[in-house]
């Protein structure tokens, strides 16, 4: 833990994220991100996915 026993933003964040994954099931993980994507989806045009298809495509070459 960090100083003066308080939590750091790391430690507070893995304990919410596994309080968050008991609490809830793949069903429901499955429906905000079909959520998030669909958002994401109306929000950007063929031209940003393209963008960054290829920025990912270039950073995966690179690692191998």
């Amino acid at each position: 833990m960090a100083d003066n026993n308080k939590m750091s933003r790391e430690e507070a964040g893995q304990k919410g994220g596994q309080a968050n994954a008991e609490n809830h099931d793949r069903e429901h993980f499955e429906e905000i991100g079909q959520k998030g994507g669909q958002a994401n989806a109306e929000n950007h045009d063929q031209e940003h996915f393209e963008e960054i298809g290829q920025k990912g495509g270039q950073k995966n070459q690179s690692n191998n």
